[in-house]
C-alpha cells in the first residue's frame, strides 16, 4: 500500500512538473516583435564604473576617448540610430521656464562650466552652457572636449522635433511626483509628439504620478520593476502576468534568467501581450548602483543566437552592429 502510494504521488509530480515545463517552454512561444536595441544615452563617452555611486561625476573618470560625440545630445541620438539603435534613452529634467531639458546631472557643475541645479535654470540659461566642459581622460590635465559643447544641450521638444519617428525611454531623474504632473501637461499641449513612441521610468513617486494621469503610457520606476520580478517569480510560472509586469518596461539581467518564467520566447509573448516591452540587460553587480548594459561580445553571446527581445545597452557603437547582423 506504502509503494503504491509513493507511486501515486511521483505520477502527481510528474504531470504538475510537466504541466509547468509546458506552460513555460521557451520553444512553444511566438513573439511577433523582432529585435530591440535600446542605446542608454546614445553615443557617449564611456567611462570607469568602478566604485561608481549616483553622486560620481562621471565626466571627470572618462576613458581616453575614441568618438567626438557626447550623451544626450542630438549629434549622440543620430549617431545612436546610425548604428543600429531601434530606441534611445535620454534624461531630463524640468526647466524653470515650463520646458523639459535633456541632461543627465543634477546639476550642472560637473560638465559645464556654469554652477547651480540644473531645474533652477531657464532653458535659455542651459542654452549657452558648454556640456563638454568638465569632461577630462587624465585626471583634470586636459580637457578634450572644453568649447565643443557649447549649444548642445537639447531641449525634449527639440529632440521629438529632430526624430519624429523615432522612439525614446525617457528618465526622470528625480523623486517628485510634480515632475510627473508637470510631464502630463507637457504631452498633453503636444499632441504632434506622438505619445505611442514614448516610454518612461525613474524616481518611484513621478512614475506612478505620470501613470495615474496617463494609464496609456508604458511607465516604470525601480521599485514597479522590483515588484514586476518578485511578483512575477512567484505567479509566473501559471502564466500570469501580475499588474506590476503590465504596460511597463521589464530589464531582466541575464544572470537572473532563471527567475524569468519561459525566457526568452514564452516571456517575451506574455509581456507583449501585456503591453510591455522586455530588455535584457548586464548581470546584476550588489556593488554598481546602475543597470549596466549588455556591452560585450561574450555578453550578446549569452543571449543565445535566436535571441528576439530587446537588448539594453551602453555601447551601441560595439553592440549595434553585431546584433544587426544577426537573421
Amino acid at each position: 500500500m506504502a509503494v503504491r502510494k509513493r507511486i501515486v504521488w511521483l505520477g502527481a509530480g510528474l504531470v504538475v512538473a510537466s504541466g509547468i515545463y509546458l506552460n513555460n517552454a521557451s520553444w512553444a512561444a511566438h513573439p511577433t516583435e523582432g529585435l530591440t536595441i535600446l542605446s542608454h544615452r546614445g553615443v557617449h563617452q564611456t567611462y570607469r564604473r568602478e566604485g561608481l555611486t549616483n553622486e560620481t561625476c562621471t565626466a571627470s573618470r572618462i576613458d581616453p576617448p575614441t568618438h567626438a560625440f557626447l550623451e544626450n545630445t542630438l549629434p549622440s541620438m543620430k549617431a545612436a540610430f546610425a548604428l543600429g539603435a531601434d530606441v534611445v534613452e535620454l534624461d531630463v529634467h524640468p526647466t524653470a521656464d515650463g520646458n523639459f531639458a535633456v541632461f543627465h546631472d543634477w546639476t550642472v557643475d560637473c560638465r559645464t562650466e556654469g554652477h547651480g541645479v540644473t531645474r533652477g535654470k531657464s532653458m535659455a540659461e542651459l542654452k549657452r552652457l558648454d556640456v563638454g566642459y568638465g569632461y577630462t581622460a587624465d585626471g583634470g590635465r586636459t580637457f578634450p572636449f572644453r568649447g565643443k559643447g557649447a549649444g548642445l544641450m537639447p531641449s525634449l521638444d527639440e529632440v521629438l522635433r529632430a526624430f519624429p519617428n523615432r522612439r525614446f525611454l525617457i528618465n526622470f531623474k528625480s523623486n517628485d511626483p510634480r515632475e510627473g504632473e508637470a510631464m502630463a501637461a507637457w504631452l498633453a499641449a503636444r499632441p504632434w509628439a506622438r505619445v505611442e513612441r514614448l516610454s518612461f521610468y525613474g524616481g518611484e513617486r513621478p512614475a506612478e504620478r505620470l501613470r495615474t494621469l496617463r494609464p496609456d503610457l508604458k511607465t516604470m520606476s525601480r521599485g514597479s520593476l522590483k515588484g514586476c520580478a518578485k511578483a512575477y517569480l512567484l505567479l509566473g510560472w501559471t502564466g500570469y502576468v501580475p499588474a506590476a509586469c503590465r504596460h511597463s518596461v521589464v530589464f531582466v539581467p541575464i544572470n537572473y534568467r532563471w527567475a524569468a518564467w519561459g525566457w526568452p520566447n514564452r516571456l517575451l509573448a506574455r509581456m507583449e501581450a501585456a503591453g510591455s516591452d522586455v530588455y535584457a540587460i548586464a548581470p546584476v553587480d550588489r556593488h554598481d548602483p546602475g543597470l549596466g548594459g549588455i556591452d560585450t561580445p561574450e555578453q550578446v553571446a549569452r543571449l543565445g543566437p535566436a535571441f528576439r527581445g530587446g537588448v539594453s545597452t551602453d555601447r551601441i557603437d560595439v553592440v549595434g552592429p553585431l546584433l544587426k547582423r544577426r537573421p
